[in-house]
């Protein structure tokens, strides 16, 4: 067991120890602010502080887990041994940097609390992030730390044991859209004719006559295939449907479609079936709650899992919300259009909320890969190179590779084919 000692014992400090050496490294600690019992513990100790009691190992603290709410923090990035590194600790601590302060930095997204300019879609910009600006967004520095500390330590402590963690590779369907052109009833499918002989799409209004006529050629209609593959490569995947009403940004078949409810009931008798909240319910709990209730009801088990429209994230409003609706597990942590970590790790994390000074008991599972991101490449093989990357960065740390496609890109025609790459991505990355 590892014990650590710090001069005041914080749930910021708490949280932080327990991600980095439990969750992340699989390392048993214990905390003490007693001198007394950090000198005559005979095994591996480290003290966290501003000074070093003995000739232990030690690591100079910043101020950042002993502080309340939100501070202006001047943060420089610098090099640690090939990775990007802040909170400078100085010449006598045994790490040069403060990495503890650094990763409840990112994990708790202290930006995101900083004032700044949300899109049109009220999210946090990827371009604002300190990971953006200084080019490590594609890197989990936070899990890239914490092994950087393990091996310090292990060198130290040669008996200091760890708990080895298994990559995991899981796949997320997204179904905002489960069809194309069947199922969504007269009005809305005329209305759609209309729209496509205005805008000259006959190509479209072919291609709907002839879904009208064999319902099972939909475009979208690609779950045989998704639940083939997913066998084939023994690959865990979760289906995330929108059910509700529909509304400006919420396009689904309706929630009283017979047929529809067929489609999500089948599906979870193969795969887990979660909740993708609805554009509608971000800021309106009552409606959170009667979404994942009503989507519970057709599948007839519980749904602790979420994820948001169009990955709208407001920390921390939006994780409130999701606690008082009782959802467990959250995958919306990440950016639609930039590959990469927005919480700079890989690995499941509770989410710290800083107004209120605490741990919400809600599961953060950040994604890495969004196919969005990839409309902006023009072949394969950039794409692969770029999967390529982030996968060894993943792996390295015996990570969690998440990945979240649309089903709706299954059916679309582009320069690249959305299917090949998926079975690619699954093929490769699933072990």
């Amino acid at each position: 067991m590892l014990l650590i000692y710090t001069h005041k014992i914080t749930p910021r400090f708490s949280f932080v120890m327990k991600q980095i050496f439990d969750r992340i490294l699989g390392v048993d600690i214990s905390f003490t602010a007693k001198v007394e019992d950090f000198i005559k513990h005979s095994g591996p100790k480290i003290t966290y502080t501003k000074l070093p009691l003995q000739n232990e190992f030690f690591v100079r603290s910043n101020d950042l887990l002993f502080e309340q709410g939100i501070n202006d923090l001047e943060i420089k990035v610098q090099d640690w041994e090939g990775t990007p590194c802040f909170f400078a600790a100085g010449e006598r601590s045994n790490l040069p940097f403060d990495i503890f302060s650094a990763s409840f930095y990112l994990l708790s997204r202290y930006e995101e609390y900083l004032p700044h300019v949300k899109d049109q879609h009220n999210r946090f910009p990827p371009q604002e992030s300190l990971a953006y600006k200084n080019n490590f967004l594609e890197l989990p520095v936070v899990d890239i730390w914490a092994h950087k500390v393990l091996e310090k330590l292990q060198e130290r402590f040669p008996e200091l044991e760890s708990k080895k963690k298994a990559y995991k590779f899981t796949s997320i369907v997204d179904v905002t859209s489960s069809h194309c052109y069947s199922h969504k009833g007269i009005v809305r499918s005329l209305a759609g004719v209309l729209l496509d002989i205005s805008s000259l799409k006959f190509r479209r209004v072919a291609d709907r006559i002839a879904v009208w006529i064999h319902p099972e050629k939909d475009p979208y209609n690609n779950y045989d295939w998704l639940i083939d593959l997913h066998k084939k490569y023994n690959t865990f995947c979760m289906f995330f449907f929108q059910f509700a009403e529909y509304s400006t940004f919420d396009k689904n078949i309706s929630i009283n479609n017979n047929k529809f409810k067929f489609l999500i009931k089948s599906i979870s008798d193969y795969s887990m079936v979660s909740l993708c909240a609805s554009y509608s319910s971000f800021n309106n709990t009552d409606l959170l709650k009667l979404e994942k209730k009503n989507l519970s009801n057709v599948i007839h088990r519980p749904v602790n899992s979420s994820r948001l429209r169009y990955n709208r994230v407001d920390v921390p409003a939006t994780y409130r919300r999701l606690v008082e609706a009782e959802f467990t597990d959250d995958y919306t942590m990440g950016y639609a259009h930039e590959i990469g970590f927005r919480a700079s790790t890989c690995i499941p994390f509770y989410l710290y909320d800083i107004n209120l000074e605490e741990q919400q008991p809600i599961k953060i599972h950040p994604f890495a890969v969004h196919d969005y991101t990839f409309l902006k490449y023009t072949s394969l093989a950039e794409i692969t190179e770029k999967l390529d990357a982030v996968y060894a960065q993943i792996k390295s740390v015996n990570g969690g590779f998440i990945s979240v496609f649309s089903n709706e890109l299954f059916g679309e025609k582009n320069k690249i084919s959305w299917k090949e790459l998926y079975e690619f991505l699954i093929k490769k990355y699933h072990v």
